[in-house]
C-alpha cells in the first residue's frame, strides 16, 4: 500500500497572512513556504545560525521530492482590509537630527501597509509527499525531519503562529484527512504555487549569508531574490479545469442577420456541419496538421482507417450548438429557443494553441448541408464575452439541461422495467406494491450511477461526481425544451436512454460549489447533447 511522508501544520489562530507574488492571499501556503519554514526551524533547533550542516542531508532529500498533495482547511479572503503604519528603518536619521539639536520624529517615517488575511474554516494543512517504494534514503533522515517539523513555529507572516508535526501515513489514512485536496495539475489555468527543487536549500543559505553581509565597507549591497524554485499548478478536486472554447455566430450567407436552426431536430445537423468544415483537407494543410492529428483532435478517432473505433486519450474537440435563452411573455421568463451560436471547445486536455489556430481559419467558413453541396450558413467568430455565450459559461452551482443527456450505458440491464407490468410479470403474477417500489428504487439507483459516471467521463473529479445533487426526468427543466425522447441523436447511441437532468454541485460538506461552463455530459457531449445552462 502506498505511503506518504506527512508534514502537518496547525494554525493557532484561524487566520493566515501569507501573500503570493501579486499581493493576493496565498492559501494554502506553498510547498516552498513550508520548506523555508522547516529550514529556519532546523537552524534554530541545532543552533546553526550561519550555515545549516546537521539537517542539510535531510533537507536535500526533501527538496528532491515531487510536488506534494496538499490537504487543507477551507480559506476565504477577508472582505475587509485594515491598514497598518509600519515605521521605516530610519532611526539613525532621527537620532542624527536630535544630536544636531533639530526637531525630528520617527512618526514622520512610516509606510502604509494594507492587510487582508485569509480566514480559515479549520486550522490544519497537510503536505503529503509520496514515498517511493524501496526508498532506502528516507529512513536515514526520518528522525531529523520529524524533529525539524516539530520545531516549526510560524508559517506565513511572523504573526501566523503554528504547531507542526510529521508522520508516515498510509493511503487510507490520507484519504480520511478532512479538508480540500489540492493536486498538482499540468494545465495552464491551474493556480501556481512555488515548490522547492534540488538546489533550493543552497540558494536559501546563500541568500541568508548575503543578508548578513548586506552592510559593508562599500555601503549597502542589495540582497538578491531567491531564484532556485519552480512553479507548479495546483487544483482542488472540486475545481474543474477551466474550459477552453471559441464562440461563433451562425450567419446568413449575405451576413444579413442570424441563420437560426431549430434546436430539437437540427442540433445534430449543426454540429455535423461544423465538424465537417473543421476536418476539411484545406484546413488541415493550412495548419500543417497530419491526417492522424486531424482524425484525433478534430474528429475524435484514435484508430487507424478500417479499424474498430478507439477513443482519443488526449485533447479533442466538441461542437456545441447553443440554443438561445431569451426572455418571453409578460413575466419575461427565460425560454429556450433556436440555435444562433455555437461553441467549439477542447475536452480531455490542453489544446488551446490548436484551437486558436483553427478558429482563425473557421471564421467566415461556409456550412454545407449534409448530403448536399449547398452552403446554408456561415460562421462568424464572436468574443467569449458575448452575452449568450456567457449565459452558458459563467460559474454557478445549479445547472439544468437544454438538450438531454444520453446515459453512458444501459439503464435496465436486469429487465426490471418489464416486471413492473402485469402482462410481463414473472410466472404471470402481479408484483406487489412493495416489490414495485423496490424495482423502481433499483432503476433509479442505476440511473443515478450512470449520471455520476457521465460526470466523471466528462473530466470532472470523483469528489464532484460523488457529491452532486442530481434530479432527472423526461420533461425539461427549462421552458421551451421538448421531451428528451424527441431530440435527434447519433444512431450508435439509440439503445441508451435520454433524460433531462438538473444538477446542484456540492462539496463533501454539502455546500454548493460554483462550477464554470460549458458543461456537456453523456454519450452525445461531443455533439452538443447533454448541454447544461446555469439556472441562476
Amino acid at each position: 500500500m502506498p505511503l506518504y511522508f506527512s508534514l502537518s501544520v496547525t494554525f493557532l489562530d484561524p487566520e493566515c497572512h501569507a501573500r503570493a507574488d501579486r499581493g493576493e492571499g496565498e492559501w494554502p501556503p506553498s510547498p516552498l513556504r513550508l520548506f523555508q519554514a522547516i529550514a529556519a526551524a532546523s537552524a534554530a533547533r541545532w543552533n546553526e545560525r550561519i550555515r545549516l550542516v546537521y539537517a542539510a542531508p535531510a533537507l536535500h532529500w526533501l527538496e528532491r521530492q515531487t510536488a506534494p498533495l496538499i490537504v487543507s482547511a477551507d480559506g476565504e479572503p477577508s472582505q475587509v482590509r485594515y491598514r497598518l503604519y509600519v515605521p521605516d528603518n530610519v532611526a539613525d536619521k532621527v537620532a542624527g537630527s536630535w544630536s544636531r539639536g533639530r526637531a525630528a520624529s520617527i512618526a514622520d517615517y512610516r509606510t502604509e501597509k494594507d492587510v487582508r488575511p485569509t480566514h480559515l474554516k479549520g486550522s490544519a494543512v497537510h503536505y503529503l509527499y509520496a514515498l517511493a517504494e524501496g526508498d532506502a534514503e528516507f529512513p536515514k533522515h526520518t528522525e531529523t525531519l520529524f524533529a525539524a517539523a516539530r520545531s516549526i513555529t510560524h508559517l506565513g507572516w511572523g504573526i501566523d503562529m503554528v504547531a507542526a508535526n510529521a508522520s508516515v501515513i498510509s493511503e487510507d489514512e490520507a484519504a480520511k484527512l478532512p479538508g480540500d485536496r489540492w493536486r498538482p495539475a499540468e494545465d495552464s489555468s491551474a493556480k501556481g504555487y512555488r515548490v522547492p527543487v534540488p538546489g533550493t536549500l543552497d540558494a536559501l543559505i546563500q541568500k541568508h549569508q548575503a543578508f548578513l553581509g548586506r552592510l559593508g565597507p562599500d555601503g549597502f549591497t542589495p540582497v538578491p531574490p531567491l531564484s532556485s524554485f519552480r512553479v507548479v499548478g495546483y487544483r482542488r478536486e472540486t475545481d474543474p479545469q477551466s474550459p477552453q472554447f471559441i464562440g461563433f455566430e451562425i450567419r446568413k450567407l449575405d451576413d444579413n442577420g442570424f441563420r437560426p436552426f431549430e434546436s430539437v431536430r437540427c442540433g445534430m445537423t449543426v454540429a455535423a456541419m461544423i465538424r465537417h468544415v473543421a476536418s476539411n483537407d484545406h484546413v488541415s494543410h493550412a495548419l500543417g496538421w497530419t491526417p492522424g492529428k486531424t482524425a484525433a483532435f478534430v474528429l475524435g478517432h484514435a484508430e487507424s482507417r478500417g479499424q474498430p473505433h478507439a477513443p482519443v486519450a488526449g485533447p479533442r474537440l466538441a461542437y456545441i450548438p447553443l440554443p438561445s435563452i431569451e426572455a418571453h411573455g409578460d413575466g419575461r421568463a427565460p425560454v429556450v429557443g433556436n440555435i444562433r451560436r455555437v461553441l467549439i471547445a477542447v475536452t480531455g486536455g490542453d489544446g488551446s494553441t490548436e484551437l486558436q489556430q483553427l478558429a482563425r481559419l473557421l471564421s467566415g467558413a461556409e456550412l454545407i448541408e449534409e448530403r448536399s453541396t449547398d452552403a446554408v450558413a456561415m460562421l462568424s467568430r464572436i468574443p467569449n464575452t458575448d452575452s449568450m455565450i456567457r449565459r452558458y459559461t459563467h460559474a454557478a452551482s445549479a445547472w439544468a439541461t437544454v438538450t438531454p443527456v444520453i446515459l453512458p450505458g444501459y439503464d435496465d440491464p436486469r429487465k426490471y422495467r418489464g416486471r413492473l407490468f402485469p402482462k410481463t410479470a414473472m410466472n404471470g403474477a402481479h408484483v406487489t406494491s412493495q416489490e414495485q417500489q423496490e424495482l423502481l428504487g433499483r432503476l433509479d439507483k442505476r440511473i443515478d450511477y450512470l449520471l455520476r459516471k457521465a460526470i466523471r467521463q466528462a473530466g470532472y473529479s470523483d469528489e464532484l461526481a460523488r457529491n452532486a445533487e442530481i434530479q432527472w426526468r423526461n420533461g425539461g427543466f427549462w421552458p421551451g425544451t421538448a421531451l428528451a425522447t424527441r431530440y435527434a441523436f447519433p444512431n450508435q447511441l439509440r439503445r441508451f436512454r435520454r433524460l433531462h437532468v438538473r444538477i446542484i454541485w456540492r462539496n463533501g460538506e454539502g455546500e454548493p460549489i460554483r462550477v464554470p461552463g460549458p458543461i456537456c455530459l453523456g454519450g452525445g457531449r461531443f455533439y452538443g447533447l447533454g448541454l447544461f445552462a446555469p439556472i441562476s
